[in-house]
């Protein structure tokens, strides 16, 4: 019977990864495919039946991207850092805050504000894009890096509270008793016990926060005009005007562009997958 049992289990564990492996090569595949392009020559991209590896290796769409002229890759690079970063930051200091007091104290209006979190959620960019732009024509910050760096913070501020304020929830009551015994105001209770609880889900906001950020292009092309201002995403959508339809130097920029996005998940994947489903356990 044991015999019989362990063999279900097996082929059952054999039928799951291999599945789970299909499913990982179907979601992977497009990555593969820009990789792949980015090596190939315009000739050998538009060959059918495709090739999944390039006969020929290409690198100048690689070196195209150093070369000086009207788009600078490293500038754009460091646009979108400064964005990105900013919003994070802005992000995490005004949501961790806000999700602390929605969590753990009652008051009127309570459910409507979080109902309004969630409906920011659901809204398309494009609603925001006209009434942000007026707001930020009279604010005299068109053409400069606040915009979309407000812009972003108005999505990673809301996503970030209601993963947040499911942390906070969740952690025992009994520890403001604990920490009111101990000498601790409500302020300490909340820098000393509660943020450090909640770390993984402070790291999970700012991640997404960023990444949302990083990956941002209507913002940056409604409200920055400047070529010099404009992040990297932006920059993508202008080196397609300028080349044309090379899509061998598309594709080794959007390589180029998913690098740190890559390199944050390998790093963060940890607390990442722990934040997430930490932050589930309670809604």
């Amino acid at each position: 019977m044991m015999k019989e049992g362990n063999s279900v289990l097996s082929k059952k564990n054999i039928v799951l990864c291999t599945a789970a492996i299909a499913i990982l090569i179907i979601l992977l595949f497009p990555l593969y495919w820009i990789v792949v392009t980015s090596f190939k020559f315009e000739k050998e991209i538009f060959m059918s039946p495709p090739t999944l590896f390039p006969q020929a290796i290409n690198t100048a769409s690689y070196y195209a991207q150093l070369e000086s002229g009207d788009f600078n890759m490293f500038r754009a690079f460091g646009n979108s850092a400064i964005i990105s970063v900013t919003t994070m930051i802005i992000a995490i200091v005004l949501a961790v805050p806000a999700s602390y007091g929605l969590a753990r104290y009652k008051f009127k209006g309570k459910k409507l504000i979080i109902l309004s979190f969630l409906v920011t959620q659901m809204l398309p960019v494009s609603v925001a894009l006209t009434p942000l732009f007026i707001l930020f024509k009279n604010m005299k910050v068109i053409n400069t890096l606040v915009a979309p760096i407000l812009a972003d913070a108005t999505i990673g501020i809301p996503f970030s509270i209601l993963i947040l304020r499911t942390y906070f929830e969740s952690i025992p009551k009994e520890l403001d008793e604990a920490a009111r015994i101990d000498g601790c105001n409500r302020f300490e209770t909340f820098i000393r016990i509660f943020v450090p609880i909640a770390f993984p889900g402070v790291i999970v906001c700012g991640v997404f926060s960023f990444l949302y950020a990083w990956g941002d292009l209507a913002y940056a092309l409604t409200f920055i005009g400047k070529q010099t201002l404009r992040p990297i995403t932006a920059g993508i959508f202008n080196f397609m005007g300028q080349y044309g339809t090379k899509w061998s130097y598309i594709c080794a920029f959007g390589v180029v562009t998913i690098i740190p996005v890559v390199l944050i998940f390998i790093f963060m994947q940890k607390y990442i997958i722990s934040g997430l489903t930490a932050g589930a356990v309670k809604g």
